[in-house]
């Protein structure tokens, strides 16, 4: 009986349970239902509906069970008046029931609506408390490393760049920060850049651009990989995802064409390929007049100190990143300080275009706007902001001025052209320097005939005396950064003048002075002939060739009219990139035009000049100096396997010219120089240079071979109109010219007079074919033994 009752309450207990469990998935379906067809409007609707079926559902199954416990009690015991303990218990929750499962039901309401509450509370709290909580909590757990080191990598021809990744170099280490300076040609980018993104290094590329804006020797391989890889698929537009890096281009502004070109595709090709930019490109321009902070090294310390702010925000952790809004409000890019440059990668050309400059003008403002009423005052001041200046020098030569706002510098005066640092550079080269771009040096030939051991190659063909030449220039600037340059191109560089300009008088005057007190340390040396020395005290010449190019200087005129008033011969020499200065000359002893190549190809290879139209500005100079009436000269510098082979063209350009003499010298090796690749194998033997006249010669009907000095490699072809009753009268009659430049300035310039009315008679030793070969027998020949050989001077 027992039995039944139990297996009666059993059965009965699990159809309830089946029924209320039917009867819930029912509910929750319903719910669903109602939520996915927009009854209920969110989910807290959905949840709370959930809640209340769950607490129906199981307070249905928990009546059911504590009436099928309550029987199955009462079965076994068999009488309904005597319960133990524990049916007891069970009976005092039972009849209980409504005030546990109301307490249950506060307590599950009062969880969940604290739980609503404080997420209403947390999404109102502003983020930079809630970033501020987080950062903090993780400072706390665990001490983040965002920098592990700088590798600097660089790209030098010169060394400057490598001289600025090793002080950059420095300036990390002092930060506490791991620093490595890395030669890109003993780094393969393939094998080891794309470790980079994930060390957590910070890469820096300082980088020079060399001849036609191609990379430097040492950074060719590297930057090949680096464009290649930017369009190649195979690697795609995220290889380097998480690379950050900084990019400082190294230029000279003067090659409008191909300025800082390496450094803008550098930090393009790295932007292909996805890096990520810590701060705009950095620019130095070694030109001193457009420069933004005055020089290249001057360049270098303004980007330096930017970088090293960007690197100590990054150190902790701070990635500096703006809005792409405010980030294309900048059109050129322009950092200052406190605001620092996205990290992330726009999609603007314009970034990878723009360059780290500091200061700005107050055109440039964020966000400026031109009101359309104002177009026509805005382009007035832009016209008159394009038309250069003029002024007339003392001679009534026309010269022309740059704009104001490019030539000056923060205080408002016309920066020098020789910078600090290459004032050092100079000094250190033994020239005395000149106020702001001139400078004068004593020439080995002086010293030479001071001890009356043989002059240059000029007293040989012209007759001057080496011991009282002044070798000087006006203007240290060239146009062109030759290959055989003996300075290795410390010298500045330009195509017009932008500098501070010193009257001629102090140049002229300094120049004599700190010539003669060169001269005077000669006074008691061992072998110094006492009458060259007092002879050399006394100036009687004056070399306008010791380096850059003098008719630069707007002043020329004066400066030449200044020697003249000395008693002072003038020997010019230009390289032919000024035309229309040529045709202003005043009246020259001898004028020098270099013609260092034939053609447009090969000229552009030797002389690297920086116009665009060098060609046509070299054929017009040519043009020019045909043009004179006084001494001209073509100033032939061979170069073995560059220039020897191109006979025909270069009589082509005699014919152009038609200049009095034509000085074929072999190239001087000047040492090893990393601006240059000329090695000894360029330098031709004599036999080969005197083979090389003669096949000229025999092109040109109306020129011969008339003298030779064999010590500097160097031949004279001179015009036959120099050849009088069979005698050669190259050598110049000095005091018959002072005065006849005398008889033209007294009127005005209308007395002219031609090469023909100061020459003189060369000597028999001074003629090719002599057995002297060019040197002076009054002179005693001295040959150096294993000494370095002094490759300065004319």
């Amino acid at each position: 009986m027992l039995f039944v009752d139990l297996c009666c309450h059993f059965v009965y207990f699990s159809l309830l349970f089946c029924v209320f469990f039917f009867l819930y998935i029912s509910v929750v379906i319903l719910c669903v239902i109602w939520v996915i067809l927009g009854f209920c409007h969110c989910f807290v609707c959905f949840f709370y509906l959930s809640f209340w079926v769950n607490f129906v559902y199981f307070s249905l199954i928990w009546c059911v069970f504590q009436f099928f416990v309550v029987n199955v009690c009462f079965l076994f015991s068999g009488s309904k008046d005597v319960y133990s303990g524990s049916e007891k218990y069970l009976l005092w929750v039972w009849h209980n029931r409504l005030y546990l499962y109301t307490a249950a039901a506060l307590c599950f309401g009062l969880w969940f609506s604290l739980k609503m509450v404080l997420k209403k509370v947390r999404k109102s709290v502003p983020s930079d408390l809630v970033l501020w909580v987080q950062k903090s909590a993780e400072k706390n757990d665990r001490a983040e490393v965002h920098v592990s080191g700088v590798k600097i990598f660089y790209g030098s021809q010169t060394g400057t760049a490598k001289g600025f990744a090793a002080e950059l170099s420095e300036e990390v280490k002092t930060l506490g920060i791991p620093s490595e300076v890395i030669d890109m040609k003993d780094y393969d980018p393939d094998d080891q850049l794309a470790d980079e993104c994930t060390s957590r290094t910070v890469c820096v590329f300082i980088v020079a651009t060399y001849t036609d804006g191609r990379p430097t020797e040492n950074a060719q391989w590297f930057c090949k990989w680096l464009e290649e890889a930017s369009t190649d698929f195979r690697y795609g537009k995220t290889y380097l995802k998480g690379l950050r890096y900084a990019v400082l281009g190294l230029g000279n502004s003067a090659y409008v064409g191909h300025y800082n070109t390496v450094g803008k595709n550098v930090d393009k090709w790295l932007w292909m390929l996805s890096g990520v930019r810590i701060m705009t490109r950095g620019e130095g321009d070694c030109n001193v007049v457009k420069s933004r902070n005055g020089s290249v090294q001057d360049d270098f310390l303004a980007w330096k100190a930017h970088f090293l702010r960007r690197l100590q925000a990054l150190a902790r952790g701070d990635s500096g990143s703006r809005s792409s809004k405010s980030s294309c409000m900048k059109t050129d890019g322009a950092d200052h300080e406190g605001e620092e440059p996205t990290l992330t990668n726009h999609s603007s050309e314009e970034l990878m275009e723009t360059s780290s400059d500091e200061e700005q003008s107050d055109e440039r403002t964020s966000g400026s706007v031109v009101d359309v009423e104002d177009l026509g005052n805005l382009m007035d001041s832009v016209k008159k902001s394009k038309v250069p200046e003029t002024h007339v020098s003392a001679d009534g030569q026309m010269v022309k001025l740059a704009k104001v706002k490019k030539i000056k510098d923060k205080e408002g005066a016309s920066r020098e052209m020789i910078t600090p640092t290459l004032r050092n550079a100079l000094t250190k080269q033994g020239y005395k320097l000149i106020g702001s771009h001139s400078g004068v040096k004593l020439c080995r030939w002086t010293k030479s005939m001071l001890r009356g051991r043989g002059g240059c190659y000029k007293h040989t063909f012209y007759g001057i005396e080496s011991h009282r030449c002044m070798e000087t220039t006006p203007s240290l600037a060239c146009a062109n950064k030759c290959v055989f340059c003996w300075r290795h191109h410390t010298n500045p560089v330009g195509t017009e003048w932008l500098w501070k300009m010193d009257p001629a008088e102090k140049i002229l005057e300094e120049a004599m002075e700190k010539h003669q007190n060169m001269i005077r340390q000669f006074k008691g040396v061992p072998g110094v002939l006492p009458e060259r020395y007092q002879e050399g005290l006394a100036i009687k010449h004056c070399a306008l060739s010791l380096v850059g190019e003098p008719i630069m200087y707007p002043e020329i005129n004066t400066f030449l009219r200044l020697l003249h008033s000395q008693r002072i011969s003038s020997f010019l020499v230009t390289n032919a990139q000024f035309p229309q200065e040529i045709r202003n000359l005043v009246p020259v002893t001898q004028l020098y035009v270099s013609v260092d190549a034939s053609t447009k190809d090969s000229l552009k290879k030797i002389d690297r000049p920086l116009f665009k139209d060098f060609w046509p500005r070299f054929l017009d100079s040519l043009r020019a100096l045909g043009e004179k009436r006084q001494r001209t000269v073509y100033r032939l510098t061979l170069v073995k396997a560059w220039n020897v082979e191109e006979m025909q063209s270069y009589s082509e350009l005699i014919a152009l010219g038609q200049p009095d003499f034509i000085e074929v010298k072999g190239v001087t090796y000047c040492g090893e120089s990393s601006a240059s690749t000329l090695t000894m194998a360029n330098v031709p033997w004599h036999q080969e240079v005197v083979a090389f006249v003669r096949q000229l010669a025999d092109m040109l009907p109306q020129y011969e071979i008339a003298c030779e000095h064999e010590h500097s490699n160097c031949l004279l072809i001179a015009h036959t109109k120099f050849k009088v009753d069979g005698e050669w009268r190259t050598w110049i009659d000095y005091e018959r010219f002072q005065e006849l430049v005398e008889a033209h300035e007294a009127s005005g310039g209308t007395r002219s007079f031609s090469a023909l009315d100061y020459m003189s008679q060369t000597p028999h030793w001074a003629l090719f074919g002599a057995q002297e070969q060019g040197f002076d027998p009054a002179d005693t020949r001295f040959q150096r033994r294993n000494k370095t050989k002094d490759v300065s001077g004319c």
